[in-house]
């Protein structure tokens, strides 16, 4: 008698490519190393903080912001 797979059950026994089969392995293993602790007891990963903006938006923002007061001022004090 064949056993009938369902489209979800078929979706499960896709093999593995070889990225994913070792983000797996590195996964269970950092998984069982953890079995048994204490929360208190496992190290925390640092993550550097990175901005979402990068530094040349950061810069073209400041320059139309603080260069359109500079314009501004300019012309208040020069051309009233």
């Amino acid at each position: 008698m064949a056993r009938q797979l369902s489209k979800d059950s078929a979706d499960l026994l896709q093999a593995q490519t070889p990225q994913q089969r070792k983000s797996n392995q590195k996964f269970a293993k950092d998984n069982t190393a953890k079995m048994g602790k204490p929360e208190g007891a496992l190290k925390k990963k640092q993550q550097n903080f990175k901005s979402p903006v990068s530094p040349i938006w950061l810069v073209l923002l400041a320059f139309v912001v603080f260069g359109g007061l500079i314009f501004e001022l300019i012309s208040r004090i020069f051309f009233r």
